[in-house]
């Protein structure tokens, strides 16, 4: 395959030679290499100011980051052929690291497939595909995905706004085998049907396993309440790590549906309590009725989507944690987690440390988690990087 060229300004080569896999719009020598050439999904050889190829990109040309990495080899394009080899590097870590087909499988740049998110639920996969590039050769994807993993079932969920960017439409289809509503998972030793064709994302949240397991030692024999619990990923799993109640609250009737599911599937009915409607107004009404509990979760959806968001998702954060903390016992523990890729961890610490001074009490960080090592952390593009969770004790200023 013989691939058109995009030349890059002087010196504008030096972020990428140190390890970065975006291009923007800005560092294009236009003039040599004009962006209007280019159409979304198109891949081109990036070369430096020189002339020397860098690599193979994927083009978003009318984007500010108008291409990605593929490979530092400008002979290999993006195919079938690579795509079989990044599958078989992603699987590698993925089953040194868990002993179930219970995982993500392709976490995007830092599996160095831009634009791809895959999810194994067993013999199901859950695909993702946010770039006009991964959109252009979807059915290398499939032949790829079936050949290194031999699913019976793949779909695409490809209803997401991040298409919008690339000008793709968005639609959910099942693209190999059969795919059921409810398909089944295990995490940390707990038993779960995700609703991959109806749910949020991929139907599941595998990017806090290793956080909902540090919740064993703080449930047992707790009363607990899981704030924006969707289908019962943290409450469920306290339930199973032996908490005496388990409170859900979520505006969904569907969600919720899937905790009553997951509780039933698990034996822990009889446990289970499910609140629907706006977190915010629940946790009023809880304080109201003078409920307390020994052990809250607050994982809310991501509060800032972009960063002029940043104030009014700092408030929001704030207000959540502390009328969290107002329902605490006098020694109790809150988790307080975000998935804002732009709230710094630091900042979340300062709005616990600002929300139990504002309430009068102390409080000790006990944990710090991040998302588990199927979601890994490219250490050149920060934003791969976003779960944070604080595991923190609260007790009365005395």
């Amino acid at each position: 395959m013989s691939l058109p060229s995009l030349r890059l300004k002087a010196n504008a080569d030096r972020r990428l030679r140190a390890g970065h896999l975006w291009v923007y719009s800005n560092e294009i020598d236009v003039a040599a290499t004009p962006l209007h050439g280019f159409k979304a999904g198109d891949q081109a050889v990036l070369e430096a100011a020189g002339g020397k190829p860098l690599g193979v990109v994927a083009m978003s040309p009318n984007n500010l980051i108008c291409a990605r990495l593929l490979s530092r080899d400008a002979k290999l394009a993006l195919d079938k052929s690579l795509l079989v080899h990044r599958l078989n590097v992603a699987l590698s870590l993925r089953e040194r690291l868990f002993d179930k087909p219970f995982y993500r499988l392709v976490y995007g740049d830092s599996d160095l497939l831009p634009g791809l998110v895959v999810d194994r639920f067993g013999d199901i996969l859950v695909v993702q595909i946010a770039s006009a590039t991964m959109e252009t050769h979807k059915d290398d994807i499939i032949a790829a995905l079936t050949q290194v993993l031999k699913p019976s079932g793949i779909l695409f969920k490809n209803d997401s706004a991040a298409r919008d960017a690339e000008g793709l439409g968005r639609y959910v289809e099942t693209v190999f085998g059969l795919v059921p509503e409810w398909v089944a998972l295990e995490e940390n030793g707990v038993k779960f049907e995700a609703p991959v064709i109806q749910g949020q994302k991929t139907g599941w949240f595998y990017d806090h396993r290793m956080n909902r397991a540090r919740l064993a030692p703080y449930a047992k024999g707790k009363r607990v309440l899981d704030l924006y619990s969707y289908i019962g990923g943290w409450g469920v799993q306290a339930a199973a790590f032996g908490a005496s109640e388990v409170f859900c609250v979520d505006a969904s009737a569907f969600a919720l549906d899937g905790v009553e599911r997951n509780a039933a599937l698990n034996g822990f009915s009889e446990k289970m309590t499910c609140i629907e409607g706006d977190v915010f107004e629940a946790l009023k009404e809880l304080k109201a009725s003078e409920e307390r509990f020994d052990v809250i979760v607050a994982d809310p959806p991501a509060f800032i989507k972009r960063k002029k968001d940043l104030k009014n998702g700092e408030g929001a954060y704030r207000r959540l944690n502390e009328q969290a903390m107002r329902l605490l016992n006098k020694d109790g523990i809150l988790v307080s987690a975000s998935c804002s890729m732009h709230l710094p961890e630091d900042d979340l610490q300062n709005i616990l440390l600002t929300s139990a001074r504002h309430l009068d009490r102390n409080i000790q960080l006990l944990e710090r988690g991040g998302q588990g090592p199927d979601h890994p952390v490219h250490p050149a593009i920060p934003e791969t990087r976003y779960i944070k969770s604080i595991t923190c004790r609260l007790l009365p200023n005395s």
